[in-house]
C-alpha cells in the first residue's frame, strides 16, 4: 500500500494504453489530472493493452482486438490490427446482447458503434480514442500526454502505475481498486473490476460517484 500513499503526493501518472479500461484503470487516474500514457514501451501479449472484460447473461466475456503476428518486443504505437477477424461486429453484437437493456446503453452506445466501426490501424490510437471518449462520458477533465520515452524509473513527481493493473496473476489493482457494489445487469453475484463499459451503461451519471466509493484510501 505504501507505494499508493506516496503516489497520493504526485502531481501526474503514468500508465500503459488499455482497450476500453477495467475500473482499477480509472480509479488510478481519478486523482491526477495529468495522465501520462506510455507510448514507447513494447507491446505485451495477454495484457488489458488489446482485451477486456464484459458481463454477459453466460457470464464475464473477454473481448480482445486481435493484432498482426510479429508484436513480441514491438513498440506499442506500432501494433497494427489484425481486420482479417471481424472482431468489431463480434465485439458490437457482445455489448448489445449484454447492455442493450441496461438503463443508459441507448444513451452512449451511438457514439461507442462510431469507434468500434471505424477502420483503426494501429492499437494505440483506438485506445486513445476509446479513453477520451470514456472520459468524456464521465465529465473528467484530464491532460492526456504521451511519452516520448520509455523511463524505468519516472520522476518522483509521477506516480507509477505502469504494469499495476494486468489480467494475469501479477495483478496489483488491489492497490488501487477496492470494489464498490452497484446493480449490474445480470446474476446476483457481483462481478467487479470490469470494462468502464458496464459501469456507465449501469450507472450513467452516478459512475463516477461508484469510482470514488472503490478508491483506496
Amino acid at each position: 500500500m505504501e507505494k499508493y500513499q506516496v503516489g497520493q503526493l504526485c502531481q501526474a501518472i503514468r500508465i500503459e494504453s488499455h482497450y476500453l479500461p477495467c475500473l482499477a484503470y480509472f480509479t488510478a487516474i481519478y486523482s491526477f489530472d495529468t495522465v501520462w500514457l506510455e507510448a514507447a514501451e513494447h507491446y505485451t501479449k495477454q495484457s488489458y493493452r488489446n482485451r477486456c472484460y464484459v458481463l454477459t447473461a453466460n457470464g464475464t466475456e473477454r473481448l480482445t482486438v486481435p493484432v498482426l503476428e510479429g508484436t513480441h518486443k514491438q513498440p506499442i504505437r506500432d501494433v497494427r490490427i489484425d481486420y482479417r477477424q471481424f472482431w468489431p461486429d463480434r465485439h458490437w453484437r457482445c455489448l448489445t446482447a449484454a447492455y442493450s437493456k441496461a438503463p443508459f446503453f441507448e444513451h452512449y452506445a451511438d457514439e461507442l458503434g462510431v469507434i468500434l466501426r471505424r477502420n483503426w490501424p494501429f492499437l494505440f490510437d483506438l485506445n486513445l480514442e476509446l479513453l477520451t471518449i470514456c472520459l468524456k462520458w464521465l465529465g473528467w477533465q484530464k491532460n492526456l500526454r504521451l511519452t516520448e520515452s520509455f523511463d524505468k524509473e519516472p520522476s518522483r513527481t509521477v506516480f507509477d502505475a505502469h504494469g499495476l493493473i494486468s489480467p494475469r496473476g501479477n495483478d496489483q489493482s488491489d492497490r488501487v481498486y477496492l470494489p464498490y457494489l452497484y446493480l449490474q445487469n445480470f446474476g446476483s453475484v457481483f462481478v467487479p473490476n470490469l470494462s468502464i463499459l458496464d459501469l456507465i451503461f449501469c450507472q450513467g451519471p452516478l459512475a463516477t460517484e461508484v469510482i470514488k466509493r472503490s478508491l483506496v484510501e
